[in-house]
């Protein structure tokens, strides 16, 4: 099982990357609101996590990474829990907002701001 984790994990994220470069456009008919939900909820998100982490007596280090942990989107599992729950929703959205919004914006500017504050808390 373990062999094939790696094989099913690679093809799983390929057809994720196939269906947000598909469906690019759709993020643009969702409108501003759509952007701003993937940049904001993970900023949101990050600083509540910094918060428990510094709550919690962690390191500066283990508080930056519980912050982009929270701030982070399931890019795996969470496409495909709402491709089950949801059978309507429209992958361009929600595939495309997490990988083509939020995951860009935390590897950018997000990830650099979980360590300013980690900093800043501890």
């Amino acid at each position: 099982f373990v062999g094939l984790f790696a094989g099913a994990l690679t093809l799983f994220l390929i057809e994720m990357g196939v269906i947000a470069a598909e469906r690019l456009r759709d993020i643009s008919s969702a409108g501003w609101r759509m952007v701003a939900l993937g940049v904001l909820i993970p900023l949101v998100n990050g600083l509540l996590g910094a918060l428990l982490g510094t709550a919690a007596g962690l390191s500066t280090g283990g508080v930056a990474v519980m912050a982009t942990l929270a701030g982070s989107a399931s890019y795996i599992a969470a496409p495909a829990a709402v491709r089950i729950a949801l059978p309507q929703a429209s992958p361009g959205l929600y595939v495309t907002a997490s990988l083509g919004v939020t995951f860009p914006f935390n590897l950018t500017l997000g990830i650099p701001y979980y360590i300013a504050l980690a900093q800043a808390l501890t």
